[in-house]
């Protein structure tokens, strides 16, 4: 009975963490902690994994990092312009669209109609539509109001492509003016927090 139990044992930690270190470099999207433990052999703890995987890349040239509720290996930020010939986004956004996801990015859920509130004019289905494409916005839940608008929010694309963890980790104004995702005076009604973080790399795809 014992031989037979042992079939079932779950690999070495170290095995474990060797694992999830090759799905997370061979998949091109972050990787939840339910797809780990569905890859993994039976009774593995990935989550156990991820931490000891994120210690041994502590300092290195690629780190192991958060985005949402799935992870991903991504090159050291401070060594982000060793690559940005490889990741320049020469797609550059209008204005409307720059302030389209500036709303939907603070104010999510957020409706078209709320969005044409805050910024005082219409949007444009291909100003949406754009934002949709690139998948730095999605369809959200409803609102249980009359006719049933849908909501709009960022998504997990955005938050990687900016180096966020959540929304909760945008920059405040003085970032966004800097990197000309703002004027100086911000569309009526547009609450952004007034504080020192930084939106990494952002300066490259926001130019007027």
């Amino acid at each position: 009975m014992e031989e037979t139990d042992s079939l079932f044992d779950a690999p070495p930690m170290g095995d474990q963490e060797r694992m999830v270190e090759a799905i997370l470099f061979a998949m091109a999207d972050p990787v939840t902690l339910a797809e780990l433990t569905a890859r993994l052999p039976h009774g593995s703890d990935p989550a156990e994994a991820l931490v000891h995987l994120a210690r041994r890349y502590e300092g290195r040239g690629v780190n192991l990092v958060k985005v949402g509720d799935a992870y991903v290996m991504r090159t050291a930020a401070d060594l982000g312009h060793l690559m940005r010939r490889e990741t320049v986004e020469t797609r550059k956004l209008s204005r409307a669209a720059i302030e389209t996801l500036a709303i939907v990015a603070y104010h999510q859920p957020v409706t078209r109609a709320e969005i044409e509130e805050i910024r005082g004019v219409a949007v444009s289905r291909g100003t949406v539509d754009q934002l949709l494409e690139l998948d730095w916005i999605r369809l959200g839940r409803r609102r249980m109001t009359p006719g049933r608008p849908v909501t709009f929010v960022v998504t997990e694309a955005f938050l990687d492509h900016f180096g966020l963890e959540s929304a909760r980790d945008l920059p405040g104004l003085k970032e966004l003016r800097a990197a000309g995702l703002l004027d100086n005076r911000p569309a009526p009604g547009l609450a952004v927090p007034d504080d020192d973080e930084a939106l990494t790399g952002q300066s490259e795809l926001f130019e007027d």
